[in-house]
């Protein structure tokens, strides 16, 4: 009871903090105490960073996307050679109760696959089996109206093997960022060395060329973005319109991509945020663009109103 009462009083001194609720395979629930949300010292994901992990959006009471999530998770788990504990029809399902539990409307669950607990080698093979987390985060998550600036980064970039897996190991992408923010601009690029556009440490990029050409970044170092297929998916609705000339996937310089009329990031909980100024120069005229903001709104019409495919509405009442 001390240990329990000394957790509670950690996270009073810590502040309210909005996570609503966590499941846990170790102990095959789910805890709304945030006092309780924990990891073990020992799991490797802690002390070797032998994990990886998948964001899905809760907006207006659905889970967004969360199929499409989950497939790249398992992806990611494959290629760091991390077994599920469950099979995937029963991790959707436990995402699905632990967004009921939470009674959250608007925000996100992150989850995570571990090789588990074991021993401080370097090996995994003293870990018993892999363990699954999950956590509930409240956020007022809405669409984003204001450009941004960035840098082109110096943090070298991460290798196709580490780059193309959604993995804990993050460092690169927290140096990247601070390098930014130190800089007195929101986040960076990377750039591989064969000089072509890459991703930001945390979100792809796309671009609409001179031509009204929308154009995604085609590299084996980028991350492969649920939101930037979905966004390819829905964006020739605006080429149907005479808006848009064409949209493809292509090696894209930094040359040729500061040259843009207007760029944006690409991710799940932005899912579009306009960038107006690259290494202290203008993209396009320096203002937000009108293309850019009309893919934000298809995006934003899919996650609020799109097809039941994609959207799961989260069943509260059976919490009750």
């Amino acid at each position: 009871m001390k240990v329990i009462e000394k957790l509670k009083w950690m996270q009073t001194r810590r502040g309210k903090k909005p996570y609503k609720a966590m499941y846990s395979s170790l102990i095959g629930g789910i805890t709304l105490d945030q006092s309780l949300m924990v990891l073990p010292i020992d799991d490797h994901m802690v002390h070797r960073g032998h994990g990886v992990f998948d964001t899905t959006m809760i907006m207006n009471g659905c889970l967004y996307d969360l199929d499409s999530h989950l497939e790249r998770f398992l992806k990611s788990a494959s290629k760091a050679k991390i077994s599920s504990p469950y099979p995937v029809k029963t991790m959707r399902k436990i995402i699905i109760q632990l967004a009921a539990a939470s009674k959250c409307k608007k925000g996100s669950i992150r989850f995570w696959l571990s090789a588990g607990l074991g021993d401080f080698q370097l090996s995994p093979s003293g870990c018993s089996e892999p363990t699954f987390y999950a956590v509930v985060v409240e956020q007022n998550i809405s669409q984003l109206r204001e450009g941004v600036k960035v840098i082109t980064s110096t943090v070298p970039i991460k290798p196709s093997e580490f780059a193309t897996m959604k993995n804990v190991n993050y460092l690169p992408n927290v140096f990247s960022k601070m390098e930014a923010e130190e800089k007195g601009a929101y986040s960076s690029i990377w750039v591989d060395d064969q000089g072509y556009v890459a991703e930001g440490p945390n979100a792809n990029v796309a671009f609409i060329s001179k031509n009204k050409e929308l154009v995604f970044p085609l590299s084996d170092k980028i991350l492969s973005g649920c939101t930037s297929k979905r966004l390819q998916l829905l964006a020739p609705k605006l080429v149907e319109k005479g808006l848009l000339r064409s949209v493809c996937s292509r090696h894209i310089t930094l040359k040729e991509a500061k040259n843009s009329s207007e760029m944006m990031y690409v991710s799940s909980l932005l899912p579009i945020l306009p960038i107006i100024e690259w290494d202290k120069e203008h993209i396009g005229d320096g203002m937000v663009g009108e293309l850019t903001m009309a893919l934000s709104d298809l995006m934003w019409e899919d996650i609020t109103s799109g097809p039941e495919t994609r959207r799961i509405s989260i069943p509260y009442e059976l919490e009750e």
